[in-house]
C-alpha cells in the first residue's frame, strides 16, 4: 500500500489540513492539532498504514538497547534480518509465536521511517 507523502490532504466536515503542517506545534492551536492528528489517524487506517510506536519500544536494560518488539526480546533487526534472508512472514509468525503479523509490519514502518529520518538529516546538512 502506498503511504501518504506530506502533501496529502486531509478533509473532514470541518477541517481541511496538510499533513505536513501537523508538525507546527509550535503555530498550531492544541483543538485544531488534535482533529488534525484523528484525521491524520483514519486516514492512515483507511490506507492500512502501520503505526509502529505502539509496537517497537526501546529499554536500556534490554537487547542493548535496540528496538525491540512489545517489549519482547525480539529486535526489529532479528525481524528485517529474517525477511532479507527470505524467510516468510508465516515462516517467522510460526516460530516465534507471540509475534503478530502487525509486528512484522511495524518492523517495516520502523526501518523505512528511520531510513526517511536519516536521508532528510543528510539532505538538510
Amino acid at each position: 500500500m502506498a503511504r501518504p507523502n506530506s502533501a496529502l490532504q486531509l478533509t473532514s466536515p470541518s477541517l481541511t489540513l496538510r499533513a505536513s503542517q501537523l508538525n507546527t506545534r509550535d503555530v498550531m492551536p492544541r483543538s485544531l492539532r488534535a482533529r488534525a492528528e484523528s484525521a491524520l489517524n483514519r486516514t492512515c487506517g483507511r490506507l492500512g498504514i502501520v503505526e509502529y510506536r505502539g509496537r517497537i519500544t526501546l529499554e536500556p536494560g534490554k537487547r542493548g538497547g535496540k528496538p525491540c518488539i512489545r517489549g519482547l526480546r525480539i529486535t526489529v533487526y532479528d525481524v528485517l534480518d529474517y525477511l532479507a534472508s527470505g524467510i516468510t512472514e508465516e515462516e517467522i509468525l510460526g516460530d516465534f509465536p507471540d509475534l503478530e503479523r502487525d509486528d512484522i509490519r511495524a518492523c517495516l514502518a520502523f526501518a523505512a521511517d528511520r531510513e526517511r529520518k536519516l536521508v532528510s538529516a543528510t539532505t538538510d546538512s
